[in-house]
């Protein structure tokens, strides 16, 4: 009996043993000098952990040379402190072409830094440096079309392996046929985690799952100088999606959420959805947490939480544009610091791109039922709100909100919007100003610096708006400024104006205005 409960122990500890062993990527020839390319090494590795059913393929301290990774199911790559992994810049080592997303639209193309497809149980965690040497592929870009004069051998490579794919509605960066890879792009996989470790100089998109499901980014810090294109983390048709305690500089966007581009987007019609945003904080970049503009697949229960953005351009941002189509929905961003904002706090802006008015369809994006709560934003812009003229924005509120700001908010083709308990400081113009817009309920506005050329708020063609439950600061002169042949059932109910006036022009309606 004691010989069977001793060999059972054995058995029980060798398969721990093996279940927690790991592949260390210098016992399959990879130098930790960097003096030698580690790429076959590296796979090598992931190949032994694959064919074992899985396990952590390991980075001890030092310097490591590659090029593409391309995780397989159940592999963990685990980067030590002290480990570095440099990702070579020449371009043929990001070959052949691998099914791939470039800003919404599917195509084939370099190979990512970091790839998986159709893998689960992956991850890429450890406190080490991946450094992606993305100098070499912005100067490419941004330089290469100015002097070409033929197509070079990767564009003939791009064009050989995209004859059918689906286009935009603008093609022309799609035509050109040199797209720079992501850092980290799994595609169509599950269960991903991307955890601890530190990200620098990526040549396009940094962290970018596609299609992914049960995807979590946490203890992340990613540090890209100003350079073209290289979002932080931009979690595209995935779902339950969970992002925490990351800390991003970034040259473009810290986060956007996206679901495809114009009808390639709406072809796939695989939306974000289930997402979680909290305790990040942003630095550089332009925008905290972006929604779009590629979101013609929708973008839906999206929630943003306990965060701070300091230098960005913009806080939070959600934008579209004619030919888009889907449609941005729940969603709530709540407790957020905002400091240094170059230009808005807040923009919800369908008009990215400016177009003429079409009938609705398919292409005409919607935004509805997005709440704004616990805010404090020092910023050049309060807050800018621009719907459709056949697409008015719907169902936005602001609750607890603070701006410290040169100018304040602006709405213009919005139906049913709340603010409520919001203080709007501003150096020149409204606090609020609304235009071509309808059902507007405003409690409690103030600013404790009131102008004496400025009214509080300006109506302009507004339907139905009750103001109300405004206290005025001494030195108040203009509570309201009114006008505009549209304009129709405007109420001012329980204010304490203390002096201040309300403006009507000369071509408001007749009774339109109710004190």
């Amino acid at each position: 009996m004691k010989k069977l409960m001793l060999f059972t122990v054995i058995v029980a500890i060798s398969i721990a043993t093996k279940a927690q062993q790991y592949y260390d990527v210098t016992k399959y020839g990879a130098k930790k000098d960097s003096s030698t390319l580690a790429t076959k090494s590296i796979a090598a590795a992931i190949a032994a952990a694959s064919k074992a059913g899985g396990g952590t393929v390991y980075f001890p301290a030092g310097k490591y040379l590659t090029g593409p990774i391309h995780l397989k199911s159940n592999i963990t790559i685990l980067i030590d402190a002290g480990a570095e992994l440099h990702f070579s810049d020449n371009f043929d080592h990001y070959l052949p072409m691998v099914e791939s997303r470039y800003e919404g639209v599917d195509v084939f193309s370099f190979s990512p830094l970091f790839y998986a497809y159709k893998a689960e149980n992956i991850a890429i965690k450890g406190r080490g440096l991946i450094n992606g040497h993305g100098k070499k592929w912005w100067d490419y870009a941004l330089t290469f079309y100015k002097n070409q004069t033929a197509r070079n051998k990767y564009q003939l490579l791009f064009d050989s392996a995209n004859k059918n794919i689906v286009l935009p509605d603008d093609a022309t960066q799609m035509q050109r046929g040199f797209l720079r890879p992501p850092f980290i792009q799994p595609l169509y996989c599950k269960n991903v985690l991307i955890e601890g470790i530190t990200i620098t100089n990526s040549p396009f998109w940094t962290v970018n799952p596609e299609f992914c499901e049960n995807v979590t980014v946490t203890g992340v810090t990613i540090n890209n100088p100003k350079s073209p294109n290289t979002d932080g983390i931009n979690p595209s048709s995935c779902r339950y999606v969970h992002i925490s305690d990351c800390h991003i500089s970034v040259g473009d966007d810290c986060i956007t959420i996206k679901s495809g581009k114009d009808v390639p987007g709406r072809t796939k019609a695989f939306p974000a959805e289930n997402i979680t945003i909290t305790n990040c904080t942003m630095l550089s970049g332009h925008g905290g947490v972006v929604i779009g503009s590629e979101m013609s697949g929708d973008v839906k229960k999206v929630t943003i939480s306990n965060c701070v953005f300091d230098g960005t351009d913009r806080g939070i941002r959600i934008k579209t544009t004619r030919g888009r189509g889907g449609v941005v929905e729940d969603i709530r961003v709540d407790n957020i610091v905002m400091k240094n904002i170059r230009d808005q706090a807040i923009v919800l802006d369908m008009e990215y791109s400016k177009t003429k008015p079409e009938p609705v369809s398919e292409r005409t994006p919607k935004f509805r039922n997005i709440r704004f709560s616990n805010i404090t934003a020092y910023t050049k812009k309060a807050m800018y709100i621009n719907g459709l003229d056949e697409m008015p924005v719907s169902e936005i509120s602001l609750h607890d909100v603070v701006f410290e700001a040169e100018t304040g908010i602006v709405i213009r083709n919005v139906q049913d919007i709340e603010l409520r308990h919001v203080r709007v400081n501003t150096k020149t113009g409204p606090a609020v100003s609304a235009e071509k817009s309808s059902r507007i309920l405003i409690d409690a506005l103030s600013t404790v610096k009131p102008l004496m050329d400025a009214p509080l708020i300006r109506l302009t063609d507004v339907k139905e708006a009750l103001l109300t439950n405004h206290w005025l600061f001494d030195g108040s002169h203009k509570f309201a400024d009114i006008k505009g042949a549209a304009t129709s059932n405007i109420l001012l109910h329980n204010n304490i104006l203390k002096g201040a006036t309300v403006t009507t022009a000369a071509d408001v309606p007749t009774g339109t205005v109710q004190l």
